[in-house]
């Protein structure tokens, strides 16, 4: 999350000079967060709150938000033809937020929102390595192969790459779980493929170890609590 010194967050906040930004300051007039500070060069992000002489420069908190994505909404913050993500939250400060990860057109089910670059940055930056679960319903039956093929990975000639080990659990003649640790374009159905066994339903279940709110209706979308956006990235290497 970027970071900025706190002489220079007053200085521009109240269109003074550093000398009288540095007075305050040493005059304890400052608060950040509800504590005193004086220390001109104090690291401040978007999220500190921030009062000089009991005035409030600044008061943002973080937000996290789930969404039950239906199918033919597209995962943008603007379209011309389609309805988008953020047509569907209803709060006040949507136009803050971004989205994390994002979903195909005819692809359903959790997609995440936030004003935290930091916490989405580590949601989704390859190295990061956070699973994500999808639910598969295919044209064709599974068979025991797809199990292994997944589990190698497959090489795409197009990007020249070999995709990381997937792990496919079969639940029914037509219906997989595909846990993945990257997101390649199309990759499920681009896999898939190669069984030439088309895709007829995608929903994505979980990120991390947060799982879609099953009470949460289709368009609906809800905050996320403290614990379940920390907690999302246990058991990964974050």
């Amino acid at each position: 999350m970027q970071k900025s010194r706190l002489d220079k967050f007053i200085t521009a906040a109240l269109i003074k000079n550093k000398r009288e930004a540095k007075l305050l300051l040493a005059q304890n007039k400052v608060k950040v967060n509800g504590v005193v500070v004086n220390d001109a060069s104090f690291q401040i992000n978007k999220f500190s709150n921030i009062e000089v002489n009991e005035q409030t420069l600044q008061r943002n908190s973080p937000i996290y938000m789930m969404l039950n994505k239906p199918i033919g909404v597209v995962s943008a913050t603007k379209d011309n033809i389609h309805k988008t993500v953020l047509d569907l939250i209803t709060i006040t400060e949507k136009h803050t937020l971004h989205i994390v990860g994002r979903l195909d057109l005819n692809t359903s089910g959790l997609v995440l929102l936030t004003n935290d670059s930091s916490w989405s940055e580590r949601l989704t930056l390859p190295d990061r390595k956070v699973p994500k679960t999808y639910q598969v319903t295919l044209q064709n039956k599974l068979t025991p192969d797809y199990v292994s093929a997944f589990k190698q990975g497959m090489y795409f000639e197009y990007e020249n790459i070999t995709t990381a080990p997937a792990e496919l659990k079969i639940k029914s003649e037509y219906v997989a779980h595909v846990t993945l640790m990257e997101g390649k374009y199309h990759q499920i159905k681009r896999m898939f493929g190669r069984f030439r066994n088309p895709v007829v339903k995608l929903h994505r279940s979980t990120i991390g170890n947060l799982h879609l709110d099953h009470n949460l209706p289709v368009g609906a979308s809800r905050y996320l609590t403290h614990e379940e956006a920390s907690n999302i990235f246990c058991n990964t290497n974050n």
